[in-house]
């Protein structure tokens, strides 16, 4: 083993007790090497012999203190045992007159560089006992008091380096425990930073992917147009879709244009007008703000609107409008995500030509067969017996559910293509309503339904009364179809603030609520009307709603399956004067 890994071995952040021993053990070798040489200094063979042993002792607890860190607490009877070793030594080399009294400074350090102050007077105490004891055992009585003050000058003169040995230990502990300190916080922080780098090194790759991703899902959406606009209606993001299908780039739109300069004006005012004018994001701009109205308060909104390409040519879409939010919920823009209806639209006016189309040609031979089927029933030249009137009967009931039949689809085909006239005059709703109830009284007595009215003269409404009167047979008629017998049909008139409210609610088996959004679809039936075979086609609340909106109003619908359902058609009163001015004018 080399001496430089022997002295590692040896070395520990807090020097060894083997270490601190190593100098004392040294020189006190020298010196017994000098007595031998010069044994005319010796005064006392035994107490060299004793002091040699000593150090030994010392040297050898030394080592076990070093090697048994456990039991490192009796490291100071080390230098307690040199102490002794060097009094014993100065006894037997001449007292006062010894030329080894030096070696004392290497316990005292090892006493003062202990921490805490009292390791001082550990170190006076000893260094007292090694100067006085030698003297009070050899001395003669005239000369031991000057031998006293000397050795008690000695004592002071050590103890006073002691201390300041003891403050300059302490100091560098201080220093050393700040530098360790420092070392860790700066071991932390580096730690601390590569983890960070590592993190960030991380995120960026996952960023640098999500990017690559979105770039390629974005660049994929192709047959919808997605828009994103800032709460202004600027345009800030624009994808490949909506470049196809508004033919413009990106590079054109995108912080140069608003997204409503791609709708047309009088939708915009359409809607801004139905809203009422909501002042939304900015009051500068109504038709954006009515743009985004419903998306603005929460929900997202789905209708048909019509863009204006760049070139002005116009198509039809389906128009989803939802908020972006950033990472505190707060609205930051809107996201605009349209369908081309193009298609679709060129589909339902096929059919609807198609439904008009068999419709008329249905129409005439049915029409046909039931004026014969009257003429053989009016016949006087060739009586009909009953059977054969029964049988008759059963045609011309057939035949007439197929003309109605055919009536609605005539209906429909002429609102889908526009088509639809409305003779309007001012009237009051209650006469209406009333002549529907009084129609449907034979079926629910029938079907043994009760039906409660409930009719508060509402005001006068603007409209057209078979149409009306149309909307509300079919309301109260499916109201009787779904009830249940022993049920209960209500059917209610009152009026509200510029409002005339019919509402029609039922006792019967209700509409599942997922299927409520398409109660008012062409053809469409409830489950539960197909589950209880309840006779329709699924037109008569299209055509109602159709007359509705057709005269300014609302229709809507609350229902639970196994409770019952809650029609409700709302149209706009006709305000006092200008109902004289048309009674003025008739």
């Amino acid at each position: 083993m080399t001496l430089t890994a022997a002295v590692n071995r040896l070395a520990t952040p807090n020097p060894s007790p083997l270490l601190k021993q190593a100098p004392m053990t040294i020189l006190f070798g020298a010196a017994v090497v000098i007595v031998a040489v010069n044994p005319g200094s010796v005064t006392s063979v035994a107490s060299v012999v004793a002091a040699t042993v000593a150090v030994v002792v010392a040297t050898v607890l030394a080592g076990v203190l070093t090697a048994i860190s456990t039991i490192a607490k009796f490291a100071l009877l080390v230098p307690a045992l040199d102490l002794v070793a060097i009094g014993f030594l100065r006894f037997g080399t001449g007292e006062g007159l010894s030329n080894f009294s030096a070696l004392i400074i290497l316990p005292i350090i090892w006493f003062a560089a202990e921490e805490g102050r009292e390791h001082i007077w550990f170190a006076f105490i000893g260094t007292a006992i090694v100067l006085i004891f030698p003297s009070v055992a050899g001395l003669s009585d005239s000369s031991a008091l000057s031998v006293l003050l000397r050795a008690a000058f000695s004592a002071a003169v050590f103890t006073i380096a002691a201390a300041v040995i003891n403050e300059l230990s302490r100091q560098a502990r201080l220093r050393l425990s700040s530098v360790r300190r420092l070392a860790e916080e700066r071991r932390s922080a580096l730690e601390s930073n590569e983890r960070r780098t590592n993190q960030l090194a991380e995120s960026e790759a996952s960023l640098r992917q999500a990017q690559r991703m979105f770039r390629g899902l974005w660049g994929a959406v192709t047959e919808q147009a997605v828009i994103g606009t800032d709460l202004t209606g600027m345009i800030d993001a624009w994808n490949p879709g909506a470049a196809l299908m508004l033919r413009i780039g990106a590079d054109r739109v995108e912080d140069k244009r608003h997204v409503d300069e791609f709708h047309l004006a009088h939708e915009l005012e359409d809607r801004a007008r139905e809203l009422n004018y909501p002042a939304g994001a900015t009051v500068l701009n109504p038709g954006f703000s009515a743009l985004v109205e419903e998306a603005r308060l929460g929900s997202a909104e789905v209708r048909e609107w019509t863009y204006r390409r760049a070139d002005g040519t116009e198509l039809p879409v389906e128009l989803s409008v939802t908020a972006r939010l950033d990472d505190d919920g707060e609205t930051v823009g809107y996201l605009f995500v349209a369908h081309d209806r193009t298609k679709a639209h060129e589909v339902a006016k096929l059919k609807d030509d198609f439904v008009g189309l068999i419709s008329h040609e249905l129409r005439t031979p049915l029409s046909s067969i039931l004026g014969y089927l009257e003429l053989m029933r009016d016949d006087d030249d060739e009586e009909l017996t009953d059977t054969q009137l029964q049988y008759l009967g059963v045609a011309e009931r057939n035949a007439n559910r197929l003309l109605v039949l055919i009536g609605d689809l005539l209906f429909t085909a002429q609102v889908e293509s526009g088509k639809f006239n409305l003779e309007q005059h001012v009237q009051s709703m209650s006469p209406i309503v009333s002549a529907a109830v009084d129609s449907a009284r034979p079926a629910a007595v029938r079907a043994g339904v009760t039906l409660v009215v409930e009719i508060v003269d509402g005001g006068m409404v603007r409209g057209d009364s078979v149409r009306l009167g149309q909307a509300c047979d079919n309301l109260i008629s499916n109201a009787i179809k779904f009830t249940p017998a022993g049920g209960t049909v209500t059917v209610s008139l009152h009026g509200e603030a510029h409002k005339v409210i019919v509402t029609v609610s039922d006792t019967g088996m209700g509409i599942p609520e997922s299927e409520i959004d398409q109660l008012f679809s062409r053809f469409f039936r409830a489950s539960t009307a197909t589950r209880n075979a309840v006779p329709g086609v699924g037109l008569g609340l299209t055509i109602t709603k159709a007359i509705v909106t057709a005269h300014g109003g609302q229709m809507s619908v609350r229902s639970e399956e196994g409770v019952g359902t809650n029609f409700s058609m709302t149209l706009p009163l006709e305000q006092p004067a200008r109902v004289r001015s048309a009674d003025l004018a008739q």
